[in-house]
């Protein structure tokens, strides 16, 4: 029992060796991304958390604290309906990941198989297939995403689906760029020689070989989608107050700055930045660990 135990041990700690030697591998390649992972990890934290860490109900108003400044009572101070500001910034770090997680997911749902199915098939069907996806790309994401949203009403579900659907054309390029490099490589044609079927030679063959790019532009993506639907919420298509949306939050304080009431609006716009930011540096450290070519640049 003892040598199974020593064995076992033995294996562990070779184990988180190994983990943390490429962790300080890919910390050494990619900075960037170290410092974006922290900062998406603290908001993680926040969000996971959050019941625990707000001293105070982020809905719940008090009409005797409207727009007290910080203090130890209200760290953030209080909005104009007397809500404290900490407790609703800390909230909604959840609102921020309750979107960008979703909003990706539809994204690579959509533009995925599309990508893949267009590269591979050439012909008609990759012209008709780009040819929508041009279209959508033509007009100005917020513009399209202010119409819909406005038409289907301002619920996250709808923020949700209306920026992973708007969003999906980017997979779609990447996916089909890979695709169309990989297409009359050997193993796809040994493949297609033996008889594979089509979705077995999409899904099998070249989804694992394909998928690099499109991983790569998950997070900046997220961070598009956070800023997307913090922009809605700011010009009141999208969640509406007094949900503790940063957005929303935002447009609400922008009522007050010219007072002085500059807290309102201060600290969900800097919590928004560092996510935004976050998402960014996490994005761009995983395209140069990721991408062959920016690797290849870099060297």
């Amino acid at each position: 029992m003892a040598e199974f135990f020593t064995v076992t041990q033995s294996l562990t700690n070779s184990m988180f060796r190994k983990v943390f030697s490429k962790v300080i591998g890919i910390s050494r390649r990619s900075p960037t991304s170290v410092i974006g992972f922290v900062i998406i990890f603290i908001f993680g934290f926040l969000a996971l958390l959050a019941p625990l860490l707000m001293p105070y109900d982020p809905v719940s108003s008090d009409p005797n604290k409207i727009l007290n400044g910080p203090s130890l009572e209200h760290w953030f101070g209080t909005d104009g309906n007397g809500m404290d500001v900490f407790s609703r910034v800390i909230y909604g770090s959840r609102y921020g990941f309750g979107i960008a997680i979703p909003t990706v997911i539809v994204s690579l749902f959509l533009g995925v198989p599309l990508g893949l199915y267009a590269g591979y098939k050439g012909g008609n069907i990759d012209e008709a297939i780009m040819r929508v996806v041009d279209a959508f790309r033509v007009f100005p994401s917020i513009i399209l995403a202010l119409a819909v949203v406005a038409a289907t009403g301002p619920s996250l579900l709808n923020v949700v689906l209306v920026i992973g659907v708007l969003d999906a054309p980017i997979f779609v390029r990447v996916v089909r760029a890979e695709v169309l490099a990989l297409r009359s490589s050997s193993f796809i044609e040994s493949g297609i020689i033996v008889g594979n079927p089509t979705w077995r030679i999409l899904f099998v063959h070249l989804l694992p070989n394909a998928i690099q790019g499109a991983t790569a532009q998950t997070a900046v993506r997220a961070a598009w989608a956070v800023r997307i639907s913090a922009t809605l919420a700011f010009l009141g298509i999208g969640i509406q107050p007094p949900t503790p949306e940063w957005g929303a939050m935002i447009r609400q304080g922008a009522e007050f700055m010219i007072n002085g009431q500059w807290w309102v609006g201060i600290f969900p716009g800097v919590a928004l930045i560092f996510m935004v930011l976050g998402f960014n540096m996490f994005g761009d450290g995983l395209q140069d660990l990721l991408d062959p070519k920016r690797r290849s640049g870099a060297k």
